[in-house]
C-alpha cells in the first residue's frame, strides 16, 4: 500500500485547481400543452438547457420550430424534448392547430 507524502498532496491539490471548470448543466424546462395553448409563452432560457413539451389536451398537438425541430403527434400525456444548444429566439407553434404559438429566447 503507498502513500502520498505532503509534497506530492500539495501538488495534486494545486493542480486540481488550475483544471478549467466546466459550466453547470443548465437546467432542464417543462412546457404543458392545455387548452389549446403553450404555457410558459414566452419562455426564456440558457444555452443548453433541454425543454419537454407535455400534452395535457384530450387531443393531439404537435410542437414545430422551422428547420430546427419538429415532434411527432403527440396524444394525450406525450411529450417531445429538444435542447437548446444556440442562442436566439425560436419561434413554435402546432402544425395540427396553427394558431396555438409559443416562443423560446435562448441567451
Amino acid at each position: 500500500m503507498s502513500t502520498i507524502n505532503r509534497r506530492d498532496f500539495g501538488i495534486a491539490v494545486v493542480a486540481a485547481m488550475l483544471l478549467p471548470v466546466t459550466a453547470a448543466r443548465a437546467e432542464d424546462t417543462a412546457v404543458h400543452i392545455d387548452n389549446f395553448s403553450f404555457a410558459p409563452n414566452p419562455l426564456d432560457v440558457k444555452v443548453g438547457t433541454t425543454v419537454t413539451w407535455t400534452n395535457r389536451d384530450d387531443i393531439p398537438h404537435t410542437v414545430v420550430c422551422a428547420g430546427k425541430f419538429r415532434s411527432k403527434t403527440m396524444d394525450t400525456d406525450g411529450t417531445f424534448s429538444f435542447t437548446f444548444t444556440e442562442p436566439g429566439e425560436y419561434k413554435y407553434f402546432c402544425s395540427l392547430h396553427p394558431h396555438m404559438t409559443g416562443s423560446i429566447k435562448v441567451g
